[in-house]
């Protein structure tokens, strides 16, 4: 029988001590932030998990998927570090294809944790 465990998961924090992951959570609707809190801790327990919850985005970069209740799309892009999944970015989806912006904010994130 296996058994579950559940993959810590950590916020990114920034040098200042600042978590932004964390605060574009809080900025969400409640019923919203639900969604993505559910979803990560989907992810947690079930990982390692591909779609269509969790995508790789390459390097070691992978995103979290949810439809949210306000009929948006929310992403949060994380990595493996260190045995956690560590949330480096969090964003609204606009546009079909992930903004080139976006993911590089989420891999500068990634460069300072691993290293």
């Amino acid at each position: 029988m296996e058994e579950n465990y559940k993959i810590p998961l950590v916020f990114y924090r920034t040098s200042s001590g600042g978590e932004p992951v964390r605060d574009w959570l809080k900025g969400l609707n409640p019923d919203d932030r639900n969604a993505v809190g559910m979803d990560l801790m989907r992810a947690q327990w079930r990982w390692p998990i591909g779609m269509p919850l969790c995508r790789p985005m390459g390097d070691g970069l992978w995103e979290v998927r949810t439809e949210l209740p306000s009929r948006r799309i929310a992403r949060v892009l994380f990595c493996v570090h260190a045995g956690r999944l560590v949330a480096l970015h969090g964003f609204i989806k606009k546009t079909q294809k992930t903004p080139d912006e976006e993911l590089k904010k989420a891999r500068k994130r990634q460069k300072e944790i691993e290293t």
